[in-house]
């Protein structure tokens, strides 16, 4: 298979079910935001698996990523084709479950926020930062999929996707503090 097919030299791409939209359609942006995610968080655990003390941040990390891979197909699914048995594809309320389960774990031992903090830190800790900005713009372009189509997507995908940078704040907190990095306050 050929890594370039010239379907899109002329600025259409192809959603799940064979429709053809600009690439600068909504729906395409959005699930490029979630892909641009997708790669922050490769950046950040390729910076942690130089780091012995946050190989749990590496897993999570993988799992979030295969979980953003089912959240775009989603997203590249209009007309809601994609079947049912095909679980991987599927992101519901276990997976928000389990996001809020590591943000539980990872802020148990962390020191309370009491003031803004500044983006930064250690490597991974930046990195994680930038995710978060990433997600968050992500949440945005599908909360306007949603004003202008109340049936675009899932209801909780984006419920997945908040609770994401949430965890991802929570993360990069985890990391610097694992780095012996302090945090700077605001």
């Amino acid at each position: 298979m050929k890594i370039y097919t010239k379907t899109g030299d002329s600025g259409e791409t192809g959603l799940y079910g064979g429709v053809r939209v600009s690439k600068a359609d909504p729906r395409v942006a959005t699930y490029g935001d979630v892909d641009e995610l997708n790669a922050w968080l490769g950046f950040t655990r390729a910076s942690l698996q130089q780091t012995s003390h946050s190989a749990d941040l590496a897993e999570m990390i993988e799992q979030i990523q295969k979980d953003l891979f089912a959240l775009g197909a989603r997203l590249a699914d209009p007309a809601h084709k994609i079947a049912g048995r095909v679980t991987k594809v599927v992101v519901g309320a276990a997976d928000v479950a389990r996001l809020e389960g590591w943000i539980d774990t990872l802020e148990a031992s962390l020191p309370p926020l009491r003031k803004f903090i500044l983006a930064g830190g250690s490597p991974a800790g930046a990195a994680l930062h930038v995710a978060r900005t990433a997600c968050r713009r992500a949440e945005r372009g599908m909360v306007a999929l949603l004003a202008a189509d109340s049936d675009a997507f899932e209801s909780d995908l984006l419920v997945y996707v908040n609770r994401l940078s949430d965890l991802l704040f929570v993360m990069a907190r985890a990391a610097n503090q694992r780095a012996e990095t302090p945090e700077i306050e605001w």
